[in-house]
């Protein structure tokens, strides 16, 4: 039982780590059509994430490994129901990866618009769809006796689901300009800072009505809230960060305000996490076909064994993550060769 909370909670961490970390890359790309105007500042805005999305994008796929090593029902079910949602956010990230290594491939005007729009569609469509697939997750899954998927494409997209998927990229689009303004400087950095704070006025208004809305569309969720205290602990720290960010963005406090952005994104994963836990890893529209963090784990020797590589590698992927980070500090700037 415990090395199976352990492995809920270290997907959970995974998940958290890549919504606030390529959160921004993907905030960034649905902005690209906003903050910059020129084409200097839109090579300053590709050079503020170009150093670090490829590495963001880590803790996405080795959530993915933990997934399918940790709950392989889990995974299956999941990667098999979504097949094609996760080929379109697919699509879409490599749109993203392309678009940012292939701008400056040419002087040419029409060339650069033309990647320009994959970044901003690839960041979008991505963003969107990772946010719908946590609204069905959260709704439940329509699944048969096997705990395979049992519904289309289509089935996945209900108007809460789409709700949610629309609160992620507002999320994620805070996220975003938050990392803009503490990144650039001069009038690109001050409008980075005015759509930061449309961003989180955006987010507020959609995640109260999202919460709202949940116990009729996922009152499992509610299950936890009812019978412990557990899944209201992230609850202050997020209304906290969320309530001072605005405060600090006008204040131009940025390190502290993409900081404050970054942990209310942390809880709401962990707000998520939590009300799911130990009941529910997928929850399906027929609670006895559910899949748990018990009925679908490996065996323990296996989570044994991939518990103790995970904790040999993760001081070296967050050593790695941080070197980075601290190489690439301060403000961006742009040469004459860059994107």
């Amino acid at each position: 039982m415990i090395l199976e909370l352990i492995w809920f909670v270290l997907v959970a961490v995974l998940v958290a780590g890549y919504a606030m970390l390529d959160g921004f890359d993907l905030g960034v790309g649905f902005l690209h059509f906003l903050v910059p105007r020129s084409e200097q500042e839109r090579r300053l805005v590709l050079a503020s994430v170009a150093p670090v999305w490829d590495g963001n994008e880590v803790w996405l796929l080795t959530a993915g490994g933990a997934l399918f090593a940790a709950f392989p029902p889990v995974y299956a079910t999941v990667f098999s129901g979504f097949y094609l949602a996760m080929m379109l956010v697919l699509l879409g990230l490599i749109a993203r990866a392309v678009s940012i290594e292939a701008r400056n491939r040419s002087a040419s005007p029409a060339w650069r618009r033309f990647f320009d729009r994959g970044f901003i569609a690839g960041s979008t469509l991505a963003a969107l769809l990772l946010g719908v697939a946590v609204g069905n997750l959260m709704c439940g899954l329509p699944l048969d006796a096997n705990g395979e998927y049992a519904g289309t494409f289509v089935d996945l997209l209900n108007p809460f689901p789409l709700f949610i998927g629309a609160t992620t990229l507002a999320m994620f689009a805070m996220q975003g300009a938050c990392w803009l303004a503490m990144k650039t400087e001069g009038d690109l950095g001050k409008r980075a800072i005015t759509v930061a704070l449309f961003a989180w006025a955006a987010f507020m208004a959609l995640y109260l009505d999202a919460t709202l809305w949940t116990p009729s569309a996922a009152p499992w969720l509610f299950l936890r809230a009812r019978q412990s205290f557990a899944p209201w602990i992230p609850v202050p720290p997020m209304v906290l960060c969320l309530v001072s960010l605005p405060i600090l963005l006008r204040r131009e406090r940025l390190r502290l305000a993409f900081l404050c952005s970054s942990v209310a994104i942390a809880c709401v994963v962990a707000i998520l996490a939590i009300a799911a836990c130990p009941i529910f890893v997928l929850c399906s529209n027929d609670v006895r076909r559910s899949l748990t963090a018990f009925n679908a784990a490996s065996s323990q020797r296996t989570l044994m064994t991939m518990l103790t590589i995970v904790l040999c590698a993760l001081p070296f992927v967050l050593g790695y993550t941080a070197f980075i980070y601290r190489v690439w500090r301060g403000k961006v700037r742009a040469e004459p060769e860059e994107y």
